[in-house]
């Protein structure tokens, strides 16, 4: 189901994270805006991200309600920042479904039976599917069973903890890397571009 003709359509009816953010309700916005003001990469992350030489379209099915995609999707923007899309000669080209109004997708991505947000599709510049990690990463499933197996849980909408935050945007980085990592070694992507 994900092949390269499916994911382009889905793709090309994504938009940029602040055209979507855009579309939620001001209680939405707010709290996405204030996440965002919270993830900044450290110099050697973005250089690590700048350094990414092959093109990687990502693809986010998101809920502008979900509070996990509230506190994940800006790191995801801001990795994309670092390094913009755009051009076949690398970049990370950043884009963000909403899942419901996409059930064909949603239906395609579901993750232990169920219909999870944010999930993440990674593809090469051709829309080759390359990874896919959803709900949440390893650093926020840890702090999730910690707080629901534990003696206390969370206010729905409570910031993350900075360790939490910052565990999280490394597994998202880590993602992205491996995948550049993929792309770069991969023979197809190197017969093409001659590197």
């Amino acid at each position: 189901m994900l092949t390269a003709v499916f994911l382009a359509s889905k793709f090309a009816a994504g938009i940029p994270y602040n055209q979507y953010v855009s579309a939620g309700t001001a209680d939405q916005k707010v709290n996405w805006d204030r996440a965002l003001e919270r993830v900044h990469l450290s110099a050697e992350q973005a250089q690590l991200v700048k350094g990414f030489t092959r093109r990687i379209n990502v693809l986010v099915s998101s809920g502008l309600w979900c509070g996990d995609c509230a506190h994940q999707c800006p790191m995801l923007a801001r990795i994309a920042d670092a390094n913009p899309g755009g051009t076949i000669g690398g970049g990370i080209d950043l884009r963000f479904l909403d899942r419901d109004a996409q059930p064909d997708l949603r239906d395609a991505i579901k993750i232990c039976a169920g219909t999870r947000v944010p999930t993440v599709i990674f593809m090469a510049e051709d829309h080759e599917f390359i990874s896919i990690l959803g709900d949440k990463t390893l650093a926020r499933l840890r702090a999730k069973a910690a707080k629901a197996l534990g003696e206390f849980c969370p206010l729905p909408g409570a910031e993350l903890p900075e360790d939490e935050l910052a565990a999280t945007l490394g597994d998202w980085l880590n993602e992205f890397e491996r995948v550049h990592l993929m792309l770069r070694l991969s023979t197809r992507l190197r017969a093409k571009h001659g590197d």
